[in-house]
């Protein structure tokens, strides 16, 4: 089916029922902010992501950075679904600083050790474009060189012009525009850290703003992601600016990734609400095919009862003990559940069918209690990831 077709066909699902589109937005939630936040090095599990940002609680061990950079992930996803709102207001330079400013949440120190001794460091602002300049090793051992701090300013007023007076000319997709918004804002790397959250954010603030859905950049396909993004690099050349101002037709190998990446987001979404009230199961954006039909009937069982015991499964299933705890430890390693600190099941995996009774809380820019201790921003203790 064609990327067109397939959006004809998913936006003839809405109006969808409000228990339908509570559902996705749900998913969306966790499974954007895990994922985004994963190509990045943020070791947060899917059931920590979830418990954080849809019930509010904290639970397992983890680097406290971890999980406020994951809570800010998703107050900058609340600002593009707000941004969003009013299609009359043009994109400023502005508007993308107040999200880098909202995911970094504020300046912190980096330390790092000289080669002969002793230590040097710098500050990283939230919210300003680079002081210094960054550049990244490929996968392929190569230096790569983004645009210099003394050009980025005019580099991101050429963007954001571009951007504007392209979505005014209508030549160029949703879909194109989003994905050559993408190529040309990473060649620029205007921040000194953030670049690819921020990409992925104005992506989906792209998509949604022109009525198309907003869409997870799976961290299973990081190296086909990157790999997409260095044959565009390839074909355009090492010259930031170059890269900066490229034309669509040079970024084909990434509209390529981008497209097919648009498609099975589409594709999802339509089989979660096609397939509504049937007994199918979904996690991470790909559908669960069990290798027996007790599968389905152990995850609605251990959503319901949470507290159930392995012999009440094995009597739920007609399966002896020893092979329900075997698939029980199968569905822990693929993520389908895990276990919270009570002893209850938590099922990570969804159901259309299933009621899920989520009271998903505000996100705030600010600190979290972690074991109640309030977290905040030292440097020396939360190494940074560099961001394609």
């Amino acid at each position: 089916m064609k990327l067109e077709e397939m959006y004809n066909e998913w936006k003839s699902l809405f109006p969808l029922p409000e228990k339908q589109a509570q559902l996705l937005r749900n998913k969306f939630t966790a499974e954007y902010n895990f994922n985004s936040n994963h190509i990045e090095g943020n070791t947060l599990t899917y059931g920590q992501t979830e418990l954080l940002l849809l019930f509010g609680k904290v639970s397992g061990e983890g680097d406290l950075k971890d999980f406020v950079d994951m809570k800010a992930s998703q107050v900058g996803v609340e600002m593009v679904r707000e941004a969003v709102q009013d299609r009359d207001t043009s994109l400023t330079q502005t508007f993308i600083r107040q999200l880098h400013r909202v995911i970094l949440r504020e300046d912190y120190t980096v330390y790092r050790e000289l080669p002969r001794g002793g230590t040097t460091s710098h500050t990283v602002h939230a919210g300003q474009y680079k002081t210094r300049p960054n550049s990244v090793i490929t996968r392929y051992g190569d230096l790569f060189e983004y645009a210099s701090p003394e050009e980025t300013p005019s580099l991101m007023s050429d963007l954001v012009d571009w951007y504007n007076a392209a979505e005014q000319e209508g030549k160029l997709s949703p879909v194109e525009l989003a994905a050559l918004f993408h190529y040309r804002y990473i060649r620029i790397h205007p921040f000194e850290d953030g670049n690819g959250r921020i990409a992925r954010l104005m992506v989906n603030y792209i998509m949604a703003r022109h009525g198309w859905p907003m869409i997870v950049i799976r961290n299973r396909k990081k190296a086909e992601y990157l790999e997409a993004l260095h044959r565009s690099d390839q074909k355009i050349g090492k010259v930031p600016s170059d890269g900066a101002h490229a034309a669509i037709g040079k970024i084909s190998s990434f509209l390529a990734f981008f497209r097919q990446t648009v498609c099975e987001e589409m594709q999802c979404e339509i089989d979660i609400v096609r397939n509504a009230n049937k007994s199918t199961w979904w996690y991470d954006g790909q559908r669960i095919n069990f290798r027996s039909g007790n599968g389905g009937r152990l995850l609605e069982l251990l959503h319901d009862k949470p507290f159930v015991t392995y012999s009440e499964m094995a009597e739920h299933t007609s399966v002896n003990r020893s092979a329900v705890q075997k698939q029980i430890e199968g569905f822990r390693k693929k993520g389908y559940l895990d276990r919270r600190d009570d002893g209850s099941w938590h099922v990570l995996a969804m159901n259309s069918k299933v009621e899920y009774d989520l009271q998903v809380p505000r996100q705030e820019a600010g600190g979290i209690v972690v074991h109640g201790h309030q977290t905040d921003r030292t440097a020396p203790c939360c190494p940074r990831f560099e961001e394609r």
